[in-house]
């Protein structure tokens, strides 16, 4: 089925009929494991994935086979996590993670069981997954195993627990992010008992690194269904790793430029910019400064000066905490930083900008300032994206044409200002930007013979 039409289409699946398509080295695999008197199946994320018609990024494998069984009947193993009953067997170059069939023993932090019990029993195995559409098993013998109601969920669109919901998170606090992350990769709705249990169990959150919180948020935000950061609100979640997205869900903005809260605007603008991670990461944190330089005037209209410099502070804190790389980090916070700057579009103002972003960044400036637009009213919208229309064929232009933004453009270097006299360090950087300044002014000043002579009047005040 082709994924893009997920939301139109209804899901039917004849479990008696459905036949999955297993790559060589996964059949190959569960062969060597059955033939050898084992149960095997490929389990989780790739069934749930083959039955929606989506290649699987990866196979995990389940059995009755021991690690160390495992490990005897396969040239090539790797003990990636054998404390857990975990062997990766290498096919060529691929790996492929076979996992005994188990029982966790307790969780004593929220993420991880204290111990493992290995069991001959696929149920058992099952019955200790997070989710309903995760916990289903496949092999070409025995078919699709279904024992927790995976496929009617699937059917119904829903995120629902194994089990007791408030046992699952108990065990693993991530899985609560992951039912939110779910629901926005395949636009499910997570259905009210677990909903209840996330709301209740949300504070054990904090239990989790910020690592793996990162990596389920990241997951989201560039799903097709964005806009479902709004669970994590909802649910409890976001105060434990982003209460400035709190704050401005329950910021209003009463102005004629806004029919949102900023909370909601930023979920909107989110949605407005393609699957792009820095783009999307951009439009959530753009505006989180809002709540905090919030003023209300005597008519009664809100205003937020200064909130594009406090929400890429924000951006900053959060992303550091978070763990994500400092390229990122960089792009976000000067995105968000600059998000409100609005010259005028005219190719010296343009070129101006481009001297302190650079391209790339003011490429990504403009997509963040139209989603921007597009998440307020209607109030001026046709002339605010107008504006950024003509900025957008601006910066067209002055790249077509190859001018001087840069001090790295210009037609002199610092080895010819230091053959006219100038010495290494402040004074040639001095020099050097001074020109870069009459550049911008006007491209056409941009000749090396022209630039040595400004260059050697400065140096000799004449």
């Amino acid at each position: 089925m082709n994924t893009d039409t997920m939301k139109e289409t209804q899901l039917h699946i004849d479990k008696d009929a459905v036949r999955i398509y297993l790559p060589d080295a996964v059949r190959k695999i569960l062969k060597t494991l059955a033939d050898a008197g084992f149960e095997a199946y490929a389990v989780g994320g790739c069934v749930r994935d083959s039955l929606l018609g989506k290649k699987p990024n990866d196979w995990d494998i389940t059995t009755s086979a021991l690690p160390v069984q495992v490990k005897k009947l396969f040239k090539r193993t790797i003990d990636t996590g054998i404390e857990h009953g975990t062997v990766t067997v290498m096919m060529g170059h691929e790996g492929y993670e076979i996992t005994t069939y188990r029982i966790d023993g307790i969780y004593e932090d929220g993420r991880h069981p204290k111990e493992v019990i290995f069991t001959p029993s696929l149920e058992e195995d099952l019955k200790r997954r997070d989710f309903t559409i995760n916990a289903m098993a496949y092999n070409d013998t025995d078919g699709l195993v279904d024992l927790f109601g995976g496929i009617a969920d699937m059917e119904a669109r829903i995120i629902r627990a194994v089990g007791e919901p408030k046992e699952r998170f108990s065990e693993d606090a991530l899985r609560m992010m992951r039912a939110v992350r779910f629901a926005a990769q395949l636009g499910y709705e997570i259905d009210e008992k677990t909903q209840d249990a996330i709301r209740t169990l949300c504070g054990t959150l904090e239990k989790i690194s910020a690592e793996r919180i990162r990596t389920e948020m990241e997951k989201l935000l560039i799903s097709r269904n964005p806009d479902k950061f709004e669970l994590f609100y909802r649910l409890g979640l976001s105060k434990i790793f982003l209460p400035e997205f709190d704050r401005a869900m329950e910021t209003p903005q009463h102005s004629p430029h806004h029919c949102y809260s900023v909370g909601e605007h930023t979920l909107v603008s989110i949605k407005n910019v393609p699957e792009d991670r820095i783009l999307r990461l951009t439009m959530l944190f753009h505006d989180l400064g809002k709540p905090l330089c919030k003023t209300t005037d005597e008519n009664g209209r809100d205003h937020f000066y200064g909130h594009p410099k406090l929400s890429a502070t924000i951006a900053q804190k959060r992303m550091r905490a978070l763990k994500f790389d400092n390229a990122a980090t960089d792009m976000v916070v000067t995105l968000a930083e600059y998000h409100d700057v609005r010259p005028e579009p005219t190719a010296k103002a343009v070129r101006r900008l481009l001297s302190k972003l650079g391209e790339e960044k003011m490429r990504f400036l403009m997509q963040v300032q139209r989603a921007d637009v597009n998440a307020q009213s209607d109030y001026q919208r046709r002339e605010k994206l107008g504006r950024i229309t003509q900025l957008e064929q601006c910066l067209d232009e002055i790249i077509a044409g190859q001018q001087c933004f840069t001090i790295k453009d210009l037609a002199v270097d610092g080895k010819d200002l230091i053959e006219l006299g100038y010495q290494p360090g402040k004074e040639l950087g001095k020099e050097l930007a001074a020109l870069l300044e009459i550049v911008l002014e006007e491209p056409k000043e941009n000749d090396k013979e022209n630039l040595l002579r400004i260059a050697a009047q400065d140096l000799t005040g004449i």
